[in-house]
């Protein structure tokens, strides 16, 4: 299952493959991934690239219920484990309805959305989505640029897919959808996290 394209259906499973269980633990859970990733690392921090206003995919407007164009608030970071870029984050929040989450949303730069979105309970998180991306997916090349900007000179350029994962958070009068491109330089998971 690998979305070449942002058209391509999201499943609601990750077929990973046995040797790759590490990996399916890390996609699969629905707890804080901010809080996973710091219970497997020593030093933990958020890269912002990018946040500001800019047309989502297709399929994210869509999701969103917005029009092909509209344009949406888009932050894109990497989280980053013991000096590895170990996820790629993309996030898309409607620009409409207006909400007291936009301020707080805007003024994120290097901390991380999780301890906003999973420290309000009012907030739900909906079904996870799966899907391997690819250079020629968004999202796929997104993490690749991601990479090249995190990684010291000589990093090597991704040739295989990544799994990826999105779900949609739900709030009082606002959604916020959250996109996740597992690295390579993502840590082992801890029994406990």
């Amino acid at each position: 299952m690998t979305c070449v394209s942002p058209r391509s259906p999201w499943r609601g499973h990750a077929l990973v493959p046995a040797d790759l269980r590490p990996l399916r633990n890390w996609l699969v859970g629905r707890r804080s991934l901010t809080a996973r990733l710091v219970a497997a690392c020593s030093s933990f921090s958020v890269a912002p690239l990018y946040e500001g206003l800019a047309v989502p995919h297709r399929d994210e407007a869509r999701l969103l219920g917005l029009r092909p164009g509209q344009l949406a608030r888009v932050r894109q970071v990497c989280l980053v484990c013991d000096g590895r870029p170990a996820v790629y984050g993309h996030t898309v929040v409607p620009l409409a309805p207006r909400h007291r989450f936009d301020r707080v949303f805007r003024g994120l730069g290097g901390r991380p959305l999780g301890h906003t979105l999973f420290a309000d309970p009012r907030i739900r998180r909906g079904p996870l989505r799966f899907c391997r991306v690819d250079r020629r997916h968004p999202l796929g090349a997104r993490a690749q640029a991601a990479l090249a900007t995190e990684l010291p000179a000589g990093g090597r350029p991704l040739r295989a897919p990544l799994w990826a994962r999105r779900s949609l958070f739900a709030g009082p009068g606002k959604q916020v959808l959250v996109s996740e491109v597992f690295l390579p330089g993502l840590p082992p998971l801890p029994a406990a996290a």
